[in-house]
């Protein structure tokens, strides 16, 4: 069965998506998600251009042999934008050999592991009351696992915190709320200030206060997003210890990746890392030496699921679960492969899930159920996505930037 053609998929509902619709000889439509957020038409021209020319006559099954063909074949490796593209091609033909064996796609990856993938929702708030408020809704709406993020006293805006994007954010319902702040649609990105003394001394008492109001049995999550020093994240990671968090996130920037092995000495609070990365290369220290618990690579930024499966198969000689990214700017179709491989995976620990748009709903018609606290493919063959592209043509590409980050002298930080 040969590739005949792949067509790129640019829409916006709400957030801008990319998408790989690749379609053999005989009509069997595969997709693939390619959104890198705030570089997404990065993606969609290295696909156009350079990977889209490659696929036509290609046999459609040879997904390995694919794999190897566009990551050795380009002599460039590695980085976001390459290992989203070949992402797309990677989890379209996973999507196409599925749909011809007439299985959902998680029994082709050796079936299921469990009724279902854990998933964590994002609550957060300007103040306590507020992310109280929004712990709730997550409790009522049957989350076990919840991020909580929260407003710092003196910072107008901060990562995580959905009052700080709401009036930034375009497209969707006027009363949608994004826990995670997406790119903001506006000519240059929008630029917050940051200090890490303020968010340090608050923090612990914003999980002694969770606790206090919700018990112990709920799993807590938290993200520092990349913000910290190493001293820094061990001195958090250890004021956290008493309120037993699920994860600590992105503690400090992981190219470093000597800097774990001093946090992971001055704390026992779990560690997740790499949403950022993009290969199994990223990871090799850092799962050798074991400095992490959990592997946040998503299949969209992380060459598929080709990719990610030897990624978590490295990771289960060490006893290291997988966490995989999976906010909003990861399409239904990225978020469905992941939950199709998370079900499969032997050394799943929990998945990322935020509620897309009606908008994108509507667009990409996935087929994936939530209930008791996690998240289930249907067994439909395949990914089990409909994407509707006279609906998407409706909604163009708008341009749009993650926010910057600077310290209060002005100087650029992570953000």
């Amino acid at each position: 069965m040969l590739i005949e053609r792949a067509d790129v998929i640019v829409t916006s509902p709400g957030r801008n998506f990319v998408t790989l619709k690749i379609t053999t000889d005989d009509g069997v439509v595969g997709y693939g998600d390619g959104t890198l957020n705030g570089r997404e038409l990065a993606v969609a021209s290295y696909l156009t251009d350079h990977v889209v020319p490659l696929l036509s006559g290609r046999d459609a099954h040879a997904i390995e042999d694919t794999w190897q063909y566009l990551y050795r074949g380009a002599y460039w490796r590695r980085g976001p934008v390459t290992m989203a593209a070949i992402a797309a091609v990677d989890t379209a033909l996973w999507d196409i050999k599925a749909k011809v064996a007439g299985l959902p796609l998680y029994q082709l990856l050796g079936g299921a592991s469990r009724e279902r993938c854990l998933v964590y929702g994002h609550a957060s708030g300007k103040d306590i009351p507020e992310l109280f408020d929004s712990v709730r809704k997550h409790l009522d709406e049957g989350f076990r696992a919840i991020r909580i993020q929260t407003g710092v006293p003196g910072l107008d805006s901060v990562y995580g915190v959905a009052s700080s994007a709401a009036a930034s954010v375009g497209g969707g319902d006027s009363d949608d709320r994004y826990d995670y702040e997406p790119a903001r649609r506006a000519a240059l990105p929008a630029e917050e200030t940051w200090d890490t003394r303020a968010y340090l001394r608050h923090v612990p008492s914003v999980f002694e206060a969770v606790r206090g109001e919700f018990g112990e049995d709920i799993a807590l999550l938290h993200d520092a997003h990349h913000r910290l020093t190493p001293i820094q994240a061990a001195k958090l990671g250890t004021s956290l210890e008493p309120y037993d968090l699920f994860w600590l996130e992105d503690v400090t920037p992981a190219e470093n990746q000597e800097a774990l092995r001093w946090v992971r000495h001055h704390t026992t609070t779990p560690l997740a890392i790499g949403e950022v990365f993009n290969s199994i290369w990223d990871y090799q220290h850092l799962i050798r030496e074991q400095l992490i618990d959990y592997v946040r690579s998503p299949i969209t930024h992380a060459g598929g699921i080709t990719s990610v499966r030897r990624i978590m198969d490295y990771a289960a000689m060490y006893q290291i679960k997988s966490g995989m990214h999976g906010p909003t700017d990861v399409s239904p179709v990225g978020l469905a492969a992941a939950v199709h491989l998370g079900l499969a995976l032997h050394n799943f620990g929990i998945q990322e899930y935020m509620v897309h748009s009606r908008e994108t709903h509507d667009v990409f018609g996935p087929t994936y159920e939530f209930a008791h606290g996690g998240l289930r493919p249907s067994e439909e063959p395949g990914l089990g996505i409909h994407v509707d592209e006279e609906l998407a043509a409706r909604y163009p590409y708008e341009r749009a930037y993650l926010p910057v980050n600077r310290l209060r002298d002005g100087t650029v930080h992570d953000w």
